[in-house]
Protein backbone atom coordinates (compact mmCIF):
# COMPACT_ATOMS: atom_id res chain seq x y z
CA UNK A 1 0.00 0.00 0.00
CA UNK A 2 1.35 3.59 -1.07
CA UNK A 3 0.93 6.40 1.24
CA UNK A 4 -1.58 8.70 1.00
CA UNK A 5 0.10 12.05 0.06
CA UNK A 6 -2.87 13.88 1.69
CA UNK A 7 -2.14 12.20 5.17
CA UNK A 8 0.94 13.03 7.17
CA UNK A 9 2.81 10.07 8.28
CA UNK A 10 2.31 9.03 12.07
CA UNK A 11 3.05 6.01 14.26
CA UNK A 12 -0.85 7.38 15.97
CA UNK A 13 -3.95 5.95 14.55
CA UNK A 14 -6.37 8.65 13.56
CA UNK A 15 -9.07 9.68 16.24
CA UNK A 16 -12.09 11.91 15.57
CA UNK A 17 -12.34 14.89 17.46
CA UNK A 18 -15.79 14.40 18.40
CA UNK A 19 -14.84 10.77 20.70
CA UNK A 20 -11.57 12.44 22.79
CA UNK A 21 -9.56 9.70 24.13
CA UNK A 22 -10.72 9.39 27.95
CA UNK A 23 -7.01 9.20 29.74
CA UNK A 24 -5.44 11.95 27.97
CA UNK A 25 -6.80 15.16 27.38
CA UNK A 26 -6.82 17.37 24.63
CA UNK A 27 -3.53 19.09 23.27
CA UNK A 28 -5.09 22.73 23.10
CA UNK A 29 -6.47 24.06 26.27
CA UNK A 30 -9.22 26.50 27.31
CA UNK A 31 -12.68 25.81 25.85
CA UNK A 32 -11.48 22.44 24.35
CA UNK A 33 -10.20 21.09 27.77
CA UNK A 34 -14.28 22.43 28.81
CA UNK A 35 -15.87 20.88 26.01
CA UNK A 36 -13.83 17.33 26.57
CA UNK A 37 -14.66 17.62 30.08
CA UNK A 38 -18.33 17.48 29.38
CA UNK A 39 -18.64 15.19 26.85
CA UNK A 40 -16.87 12.99 29.08
CA UNK A 41 -18.94 13.51 32.30
CA UNK A 42 -22.22 13.28 29.96
CA UNK A 43 -20.73 10.03 28.84
CA UNK A 44 -20.46 8.62 32.33
CA UNK A 45 -24.08 10.04 33.37
CA UNK A 46 -25.19 7.69 30.26
CA UNK A 47 -23.84 4.71 31.54
CA UNK A 48 -25.18 5.40 35.56
CA UNK A 49 -28.17 5.96 33.93
CA UNK A 50 -28.67 2.59 31.96
CA UNK A 51 -28.54 4.02 28.47
CA UNK A 52 -31.69 6.13 29.12
CA UNK A 53 -31.08 9.86 29.48
CA UNK A 54 -32.24 11.51 32.86
CA UNK A 55 -33.67 14.92 32.55
CA UNK A 56 -32.14 17.37 35.10
CA UNK A 57 -34.02 19.10 38.16
CA UNK A 58 -33.60 22.11 35.90
CA UNK A 59 -35.40 20.97 33.11
CA UNK A 60 -37.97 19.95 35.75
CA UNK A 61 -38.44 23.60 37.46
CA UNK A 62 -38.46 25.45 33.87
CA UNK A 63 -41.53 23.05 32.83
CA UNK A 64 -43.44 24.20 36.13
CA UNK A 65 -42.29 27.49 36.10
CA UNK A 66 -43.43 27.61 32.71
CA UNK A 67 -46.90 25.87 33.84
CA UNK A 68 -47.55 29.20 35.97
CA UNK A 69 -46.99 31.69 33.91
CA UNK A 70 -50.17 33.39 32.39
CA UNK A 71 -50.00 33.99 29.01
CA UNK A 72 -51.67 37.18 26.74
CA UNK A 73 -55.21 36.81 28.61
CA UNK A 74 -55.84 38.03 32.04
CA UNK A 75 -55.19 35.77 34.67
CA UNK A 76 -55.64 36.09 38.43
CA UNK A 77 -52.27 35.72 38.69
CA UNK A 78 -51.55 39.12 37.17
CA UNK A 79 -51.20 41.87 39.34
CA UNK A 80 -54.86 43.27 39.92
CA UNK A 81 -55.82 46.83 40.93
CA UNK A 82 -56.00 47.34 44.30
CA UNK A 83 -59.73 48.20 43.93
CA UNK A 84 -60.40 45.17 42.46
CA UNK A 85 -59.03 43.23 45.06
CA UNK A 86 -60.67 45.49 48.24
CA UNK A 87 -64.16 44.58 46.24
CA UNK A 88 -63.47 41.47 46.28
CA UNK A 89 -62.62 40.81 49.78
CA UNK A 90 -65.30 43.14 50.83
CA UNK A 91 -68.09 40.55 49.01
CA UNK A 92 -66.10 37.37 50.35
CA UNK A 93 -66.18 38.74 53.70
CA UNK A 94 -69.88 40.04 53.69
CA UNK A 95 -69.08 43.87 54.74
CA UNK A 96 -71.18 45.37 51.85
CA UNK A 97 -73.65 46.65 54.62
CA UNK A 98 -70.07 47.81 57.16
CA UNK A 99 -68.71 49.49 54.80
CA UNK A 100 -71.61 51.34 53.63
CA UNK A 101 -72.49 52.22 57.23
CA UNK A 102 -68.60 53.40 57.67
CA UNK A 103 -68.91 56.06 54.90
CA UNK A 104 -72.14 57.27 56.59
CA UNK A 105 -69.73 59.07 59.25
CA UNK A 106 -67.33 60.67 56.87
CA UNK A 107 -70.20 62.08 54.50
CA UNK A 108 -72.97 63.06 57.39
CA UNK A 109 -72.71 66.67 56.63
CA UNK A 110 -73.60 65.73 53.04
CA UNK A 111 -76.24 63.25 53.81
CA UNK A 112 -78.09 65.42 55.95
CA UNK A 113 -77.15 68.75 55.77
CA UNK A 114 -74.60 71.43 57.30
CA UNK A 115 -76.96 73.08 59.80
CA UNK A 116 -78.14 69.42 61.18
CA UNK A 117 -74.51 67.81 60.99
CA UNK A 118 -73.29 70.79 63.52
CA UNK A 119 -75.38 69.96 66.08
CA UNK A 120 -75.88 65.51 66.00
CA UNK A 121 -73.14 63.53 64.77
CA UNK A 122 -73.36 59.56 64.85
CA UNK A 123 -72.56 57.68 67.49
CA UNK A 124 -72.49 53.63 66.46
CA UNK A 125 -74.84 51.39 64.07
CA UNK A 126 -76.01 47.83 65.51
CA UNK A 127 -78.13 45.35 63.50
CA UNK A 128 -79.70 48.31 61.84
CA UNK A 129 -80.30 50.87 64.43
CA UNK A 130 -78.21 53.93 63.63
CA UNK A 131 -77.50 55.86 66.83
CA UNK A 132 -77.35 59.34 66.66
CA UNK A 133 -76.06 62.01 69.75
CA UNK A 134 -77.43 65.57 69.92
CA UNK A 135 -75.77 68.66 71.55
CA UNK A 136 -78.97 69.59 73.33
CA UNK A 137 -82.16 68.52 74.03
CA UNK A 138 -84.19 70.74 71.18
CA UNK A 139 -81.74 69.30 68.62
CA UNK A 140 -82.82 65.86 69.54
CA UNK A 141 -85.93 66.65 69.56
CA UNK A 142 -85.78 68.30 66.22
CA UNK A 143 -83.89 64.86 65.21
CA UNK A 144 -87.01 63.14 66.07
CA UNK A 145 -89.56 65.25 63.95
CA UNK A 146 -87.25 64.67 61.11
CA UNK A 147 -86.57 60.73 61.74
CA UNK A 148 -88.56 59.80 58.81
CA UNK A 149 -87.10 61.64 55.96
CA UNK A 150 -83.80 61.38 57.56
CA UNK A 151 -84.19 57.32 57.22
CA UNK A 152 -85.27 57.48 53.84
CA UNK A 153 -82.45 59.42 52.38
CA UNK A 154 -80.18 57.14 54.41
CA UNK A 155 -81.76 54.19 52.77
CA UNK A 156 -81.66 55.82 49.48
CA UNK A 157 -77.43 56.26 50.13
CA UNK A 158 -76.62 53.28 51.48
CA UNK A 159 -78.87 50.41 49.75
CA UNK A 160 -82.47 49.90 50.84
CA UNK A 161 -83.09 48.48 54.74
CA UNK A 162 -79.50 49.28 55.80
CA UNK A 163 -81.39 51.52 58.16
CA UNK A 164 -84.18 50.37 60.01
CA UNK A 165 -84.58 52.72 62.78
CA UNK A 166 -82.70 55.76 64.12
CA UNK A 167 -82.27 56.26 68.03
CA UNK A 168 -81.63 59.91 69.02
CA UNK A 169 -79.69 60.76 72.19
CA UNK A 170 -79.73 63.95 74.40
CA UNK A 171 -76.68 65.21 75.51
CA UNK A 172 -75.18 63.62 78.93
CA UNK A 173 -74.68 65.26 82.40
CA UNK A 174 -71.57 64.98 84.04
CA UNK A 175 -71.50 61.77 86.18
CA UNK A 176 -71.23 62.04 89.63
CA UNK A 177 -70.62 58.49 90.48
CA UNK A 178 -67.03 58.98 90.21
CA UNK A 179 -64.04 58.73 92.94
CA UNK A 180 -63.81 57.15 96.05
CA UNK A 181 -66.16 59.75 97.97
CA UNK A 182 -69.11 59.29 96.15
CA UNK A 183 -72.09 58.76 97.80
CA UNK A 184 -74.55 56.35 97.07
CA UNK A 185 -78.21 56.99 95.98
CA UNK A 186 -79.93 59.61 93.03
CA UNK A 187 -77.21 62.14 93.01
CA UNK A 188 -78.72 65.73 92.03
CA UNK A 189 -82.19 66.22 90.32
CA UNK A 190 -80.82 68.88 88.27
CA UNK A 191 -81.44 68.58 84.12
CA UNK A 192 -78.43 68.79 81.72
CA UNK A 193 -79.02 70.39 77.82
Amino acid sequence: MKPDASRPESAEPATTESTPNPTTPPAGGGVDLARAMLSRARDDAKAKAGGRARRSTRSQQADAANSRRSGAAPDDRDPQPISQVLERLVEERGWQTSRAVGGVEGRWGQLVGAELADHCQPESFDEGVLTVRADSTAWATQVRILAGPLLARLNTDLGAGTVTSLRVLGPTGPSWKKGRLAVKGRGPRDTYG
